[in-house]
């Protein structure tokens, strides 16, 4: 079963694709990271979901990173793309 992903902080567009931070707490009190980037829409969308293994202190910390990671994502799939 696929575990659903609750987002807390607003999707940004990136070109065609919705990028989502979802935090998750530990149990230690530390977050860790998660991102979800998708594109197109009905049965023609596509979702990668990327989780982390660093932990933050907060769930902001988590969810920045997480953005930045699937912006990072977005960017080198788009150039290796042009590049074929």
């Amino acid at each position: 079963m696929i575990p659903v992903i609750h987002t807390q902080h607003p999707a940004i567009t990136h070109g065609k694709y919705r990028i989502a931070a979802s935090p998750r707490a530990l149990p230690c009190g530390r977050f860790t990271a998660q991102v979800s980037v998708a594109s197109g829409q009905g049965s023609a969308s596509t979702a990668r979901i990327m989780s982390f293994t660093d932990h933050f202190a907060t769930h902001d910390d988590a969810a920045t990173y997480a953005l930045a990671q699937g912006i990072d994502w977005v960017n080198q799939y788009q150039r290796s793309s042009k590049s074929h």
